[in-house]
């Protein structure tokens, strides 16, 4: 009966509905961390604010799309979950929260992010991916500390030449994404370890040997007819990865063209024949 009247109550968005939601947060947690991840929370409960002291804060898998003001009191949080809810907009409150290290957004509906979230100037770690963004956002490019960098599952064509300013950044993840080139701003980026690739349409990788810091590239599943050069050690992940040299250009040919007809639409069948009237 308890669960039932849990569920019903979710759908409340009044202050007391969802406090009834979390009732059993009613003093600061001594390991200064909340977790309501998959509440079904529709409103985050004012009095979660009051917990001046917190550190990290899980809202993960709600149906969040607005955050009180209240938030802005929490001045030691370092990492929040806001992934997995339905915000269209970051809100402007998150931009006030300077001792945040890390920042999940994926999977909402976000099609920017606030030039405001420049002030976060300790975040290391932001997850943007699965969300509605066609370029990436110029405010990411000022976040001086920035080591990771999770943007896949998006709509990216291409990176901005401003990202290099990012001279901290280690790992960027852009799988699935519709890029046809490789960007060419990571190869002035010499500090990275991870290059995450995966699931573009990228035709042709130039040579990656100069990138001294390379651990990682992940270029599997793209139309390409040709694997990335790389120094030694660093490990591939992707066709003709184990392949030294180059692969043979006639194979290469061949899995280009067959990765573009596996992508095209398929034609409908055509209907079957009529049977033959009877007169």
């Amino acid at each position: 009966m308890g669960n039932i009247i849990r569920a019903l109550v979710t759908f409340i968005p009044a202050d007391h509905c969802q406090n009834y939601v979390v009732r059993g947060l009613r003093e600061m947690p001594l390991d200064k961390m909340v977790d309501v991840s998959g509440s079904q929370l529709r409103r985050l409960p004012a009095h979660v604010c009051a917990f001046t002291e917190l550190v990290k804060l899980y809202l993960s898998d709600n149906h969040l799309n607005s955050l009180p003001p209240e938030l802005g009191q929490l001045q030691n949080l370092q990492i929040l979950a806001l992934d997995f809810n339905n915000f269209t907009a970051l809100p402007q409150v998150v931009c006030t929260l300077k001792q945040l290290c890390i920042l999940y957004l994926g999977n909402n509906k976000l099609c920017d992010l606030p030039s405001e979230l420049s002030l976060l100037q300790n975040l290391r770690t932001l997850w943007i991916e699965a969300n509605c963004l066609t370029q990436l956002p110029d405010v990411v490019c000022e976040l001086s500390l920035l080591k990771t960098l999770h943007a896949g599952s998006n709509a990216l064509r291409l990176l901005p030449g401003q990202l290099q300013r990012l001279c901290e950044l280690r790992t960027i993840w852009l799988s699935g994404n519709l890029l046809t080139d490789f960007p060419s701003v990571l190869l002035h980026m010499p500090f990275l370890e991870v290059i995450d690739v995966d699931r573009n349409r990228i035709r042709y990788f130039p040579s990656l040997t100069h990138l001294s810091s390379l651990k990682v590239v992940i270029y599997d599943h793209n139309p390409c007819r040709n694997a990335p050069k790389v120094g030694k050690g660093v490990r591939r992940v992707g066709r003709w990865a184990e392949e030294t040299p180059e692969p043979d250009p006639r194979k290469a040919r061949r899995y280009a063209l067959a990765m573009v007809e596996n992508q095209e639409p398929q034609a409908p069948a055509p209907p079957p024949p009529l049977p033959p009237s009877s007169s």
